[in-house]
């Protein structure tokens, strides 16, 4: 009992924040002495797009994904209103700077990014689609490991969403400027 409420609050205690003015390669892993790496697990087979689509979410509550989800996983994808280069360049810029998160795959339309939490070192994968002749980001992040995330895989990516909104907002309005 008393390990599972250490789990439950050391899991809480992890957060995420896009306002830290330091870069992401720049900040100390924090990683409980001797836990580092034992919650990374492996990519999972089946990530990318395949005909036109990200993979569904299992079963369990750790993933939420834009596309023919159910209620329980189900987020909006990102819409964007510039070109798609701008987009895409506006969202590796945004994955650049968030907290111990690094780009592990990128083409014309996919990016893959992979997230580590600061305590405990648990790893989650998000992905980015761009698909062709749509206006619209669409997303998916799942943890590797265990049942629950405690609904950071979504927190994250409605903060993404928040920045790329934000990001997107001042670009046109310095292009209007111009």
């Amino acid at each position: 009992m008393t390990v599972t409420i250490l789990a439950v609050a050391l899991i809480t205690l992890m957060s995420f924040s896009l306002s830290s003015g330091a870069s992401a390669q720049a900040e100390t892993m924090a990683v409980l002495p001797g836990l580092k790496g034992v919650f990374t697990s492996t990519q999972p087979e089946g990530i990318g797009i395949i005909d036109g689509q990200l993979a569904n979410c299992p079963t369990t509550p750790n993933c939420v994904v834009s596309q023919r989800a159910d209620a329980d996983h189900a987020i909006a994808p990102i819409t964007y209103t510039t070109d798609l280069a701008t987009a895409r360049q506006n969202l590796v810029d945004i994955l650049g700077v968030v907290p111990r998160t690094q780009i592990v795959q990128q083409s014309d339309d996919y990016i893959l990014a992979m997230s580590e939490s600061r305590l405990m070192g648990f790893v989650d994968d998000s992905e980015f689609y761009f698909p062709a002749d749509e206006s619209v980001i669409q997303i998916r992040a799942a943890a590797r490991l265990g049942e629950s995330d405690l609904g950071v895989n979504r927190r994250r990516l409605e903060q993404i969403r928040l920045a790329f909104q934000d990001l997107e907002q001042r670009t046109a309005a310095s292009k209007t400027a111009e």
